[in-house]
């Protein structure tokens, strides 16, 4: 069996990759891509027998891959959606497992790769549109607060108080407008599904902004935009030329 994994996360992706050679040493994995622009490349030269596919990317939902090529494969959703949402897509005809995953998730969707085949079948595709309308009614007013562990004690941060999330050696971490820094147990795709997405965006694979903490944006080299917070951040916060346009579109949609 063919396999590609779509998944923006190091740590995530390489842990599905071991998974997946131990449960089905057969197997072979023709590619790992971390956006929607690579996927798109990939795709058009491999014909995998199965996809795992996270739905949170660096550039936007996967679900813009279907878009541009015809995928007749089983697709497996990697995903942190709530349960309520998770009926959507049962009721679709794809699979899911949730994040975290464990050994007998990826088990069990390895199991069901022969069920999912009918449903991918050339004009067979689900209705990803009306999927993708009913995982983002749920989950629009998003996460309220996350829990954190700092000097030997837990609290909660209100989601409305972070200015931003980034990754820094491989772990996800907040900061308040207060200019405060807190580690995460979860990677930053999960907390992109987990957040509203009117209030955050992910401007690229390390950052996830808050609009209010947005300050300003000035043209950068190569077409890209440089986008300066009220909170500093360590680096150069820069959006891409290919997310510029769904960048500004989000400004707009308040």
């Amino acid at each position: 069996m063919n396999i590609i994994i779509i998944e923006d996360e190091f740590r995530a992706a390489k842990s599905l990759q071991n998974l997946i050679s131990d449960l089905k040493p057969e197997s072979k994995i023709l590619g790992v891509y971390d956006s929607i622009e690579t996927s798109i490349e990939g795709l058009k030269e491999i014909k995998p027998d199965l996809i795992f596919m996270d739905i949170h990317l660096s550039d936007g939902l996967s679900f813009e891959i279907f878009k541009s090529v015809e995928i007749t494969c089983p697709v497996v959703f990697c995903t942190a959606f709530d349960q309520y949402m998770l009926d959507a897509f049962k009721s679709k005809g794809v699979d899911y497992v949730l994040k975290p995953f464990s050994r007998e998730d990826i088990a069990e969707a390895l199991r069901k790769v022969d069920e999912l085949k009918k449903f991918f079948q050339k004009n067979e595709l689900p209705d990803l549109e009306s999927l993708i309308q009913k995982i983002s009614q749920p989950a629009a007013a998003g996460k309220s607060s996350f829990l954190v562990f700092k000097n030997q004690k837990y609290t909660t941060i209100p989601t409305e108080d972070i200015a931003y999330f980034y990754i820094h050696n491989e772990i996800t971490h907040l900061v308040t407008f207060t200019k405060e820094q807190f580690p995460l147990t979860q990677p930053l795709g999960q907390v992109a599904e987990q957040v509203s997405d009117k209030q955050f965006f992910r401007v690229n694979r390390q950052y996830l902004v808050n609009f209010r903490a947005i300050k300003e944006m000035e043209h950068y080299f190569q077409r890209k935009i440089l986008v300066k917070l009220t909170v500093e951040t360590p680096e150069k916060l820069l959006i891409n030329k290919e997310k510029t346009h769904s960048f500004f579109t989000w400004l707009e949609d308040r």
